[in-house]
């Protein structure tokens, strides 16, 4: 509970791979429905297709974009070392996130620092939005939309996302960080990190990882 602080919610799941078109067709296999283009993300090699999860969360699909050629760090999520594509991160919404991660230094919790971001989507409109550093593993990143819409707004929505687990050997630790945050999702103890969502579509319930 986080007495009645409004509530954080999910935002979207990060569906990592080395190769998006690879990556998608696994999600379209999946949840069978095919997300659909996002747009590039700019100096960081990466590019990105999108599918709407109900509820105002999203599925993110993002890979390496060859066009690009190399970037001057790392892609975000290890997708540089990845041998194929897997449920990597999970970001909560965050509408003041200068605030939520003084509020989180002030417990001992150090979310990073906040950068900006932007990418232009398929119809020339630019995005811009807020972010703690986009981290694979199971504690979330913070991204704050500002002003600008919403990645939802024109998505069809099909898949819903019923609940997101959290196997990490850190349980204790990620459980404390999750309840400071105010996100209410399951957290369980195991040998290794995953994260678990159950997705239903067409009236079944699958897990996606």
């Amino acid at each position: 509970g986080n007495g009645g602080a409004g509530g954080v919610q999910i935002d979207h799941l990060v569906f990592a791979g080395p190769d998006l078109d690879d990556a998608a067709a696994s999600v379209t296999t999946i949840l069978g429905v095919p997300p659909v283009p996002g747009g590039r993300h700019a100096g960081f090699g990466t590019h990105n297709r999108l599918l709407g999860l109900g509820g105002g969360a999203y599925l993110e699909v993002i890979g390496s974009d060859p066009a690009q050629g190399e970037p001057p760090e790392p892609r975000p999520f290890g997708i540089d070392g990845m041998a194929g594509p897997r449920l990597v991160a999970w970001a909560v919404r965050s509408t003041s996130i200068v605030a939520d991660v003084a509020r989180a230094g002030a417990a001992g919790i150090e979310l990073g620092p906040i950068t900006s971001m932007q990418r232009t989507r398929p119809d020339g409109v630019l995005l811009r939005w807020s972010l703690t550093p986009p981290q694979a593993g199971p504690l979330p990143f913070l991204i704050d939309w500002g002003e600008t819409p919403h990645p939802t707004a024109d998505l069809v929505s099909g898949p819903h996302l019923r609940a997101l687990a959290v196997e990490t050997p850190a349980a204790a630790s990620v459980a404390r960080t999750l309840d400071v945050l105010g996100v209410d999702v399951e957290v369980r103890s195991a040998s290794t990190e995953r994260l678990v969502a159950t997705i239903e579509v067409a009236g079944a319930e699958v897990h996606f990882d």
